[in-house]
């Protein structure tokens, strides 16, 4: 389920500051006869892997897909030192070199995407357009929170998540096929996923990503310098960037991460964002699952 009838799939480790970084990358069975074989890098989000884009692979036949497991989490989560928006986007240089890539389209899902528009700024020749999937621009969140404030505004449940211990493999995925995200559908692709993402320590298993890197990664998004740095100089990309919203949040609850009246401020603020809202999905299943490959397996093919 790893490979497909479209892609073959293999992990390569590139080294980075503080370590190695696992990236996952599925090569097109048939490339194109003529010309290179087109690439695009895949950025996952804040608790997540490189399996998350699962569902989209073998919707992009003759596409090779590079795709990371950020610091801090899954098979990367033994890098050391600090992450951050910045730190993140500097690893993405470092695939993007190791794969001797000079420019592919970026998509990067909720936090995914504010390492896209960072790795746009600071490296702004390695991007040759960006795809903001639920995430990427400011959230609305409460004004005057302190850190611990701010990461459960925002996170919730997820950093708890991160906490709990699980009696077994089954328990987790269990603990996932109850949860109001994913109630409409299970598959293969999210049984890999989840399994993928566990960890075993001495009193059972937990979730791969660190609570710490989590956490600093949260405040840093969203008080750091990295995105207002580089908010303010997106209007000079000149290059397609498409923010895909959907209508429900991490709890399938309404509204999403980006209500319209805060999607209105921001396209006001940046309208050379293209916005595509796609509805009947949640923050998760816009990616993890069949339809919502299927959406955004056309809206990349036109970036590329």
């Amino acid at each position: 389920m790893i490979s497909t009838s479209t892609h073959t799939y293999r992990t390569v480790d590139v080294p980075v500051s503080g370590g190695d970084l696992r990236v996952g990358v599925w090569d097109p069975v048939a490339p194109p006869e003529a010309g290179e074989t087109p690439s695009i890098l895949l950025i996952h989000g804040i608790t997540s892997s490189h399996l998350a884009w699962l569902h989209l692979v073998p919707h992009l036949s003759g596409v090779r897909l590079i795709a990371p497991d950020l610091r801090g989490r899954a098979a990367s989560r033994q890098v050391t030192g600090s992450a951050g928006m910045r730190t993140h986007a500097t690893d993405m240089v470092a695939v993007l070199d190791a794969f001797e890539v000079d420019a592919v389209p970026v998509v990067g899902h909720s936090m995914g995407g504010f390492v896209a528009v960072v790795l746009a700024h600071v490296a702004p020749e390695r991007v040759s357009s960006l795809m903001l999937i639920d995430g990427g621009l400011p959230l609305d969140a409460p004004a005057g929170l302190g850190p611990d404030e701010l990461v459960q505004a925002i996170l919730g449940p997820t950093a708890a998540r991160l906490s709990m211990r699980f009696d077994s493999e089954d328990a987790y995925l269990n603990f996932w096929k109850a949860h109001p995200a994913f109630q409409h559908g299970w598959d293969e692709h999210l049984d890999a996923y989840f399994r993928y993402d566990l960890v075993a320590t001495g009193d059972g298993f937990r979730a791969s990503a660190s609570l710490n890197t989590a956490r600093d990664d949260t405040i840093d998004l969203n008080t750091g310098t990295a995105i207002g740095d580089a908010l303010h100089a997106l209007p000079t990309f000149a290059k397609p960037i498409v923010l895909m919203t959907v209508p429900r949040g991490l709890q399938d609850e309404p509204p999403g991460l980006y209500p319209s009246d805060r999607v209105a401020t921001l396209l006001r603020q940046l309208p050379q964002i293209e916005h595509v809202p796609v509805e009947g999905f949640n923050h998760y299943t816009i990616v993890m699952s069949e339809a919502g490959a299927q959406h955004l397996a056309k809206l990349v093919t036109r970036l590329l």
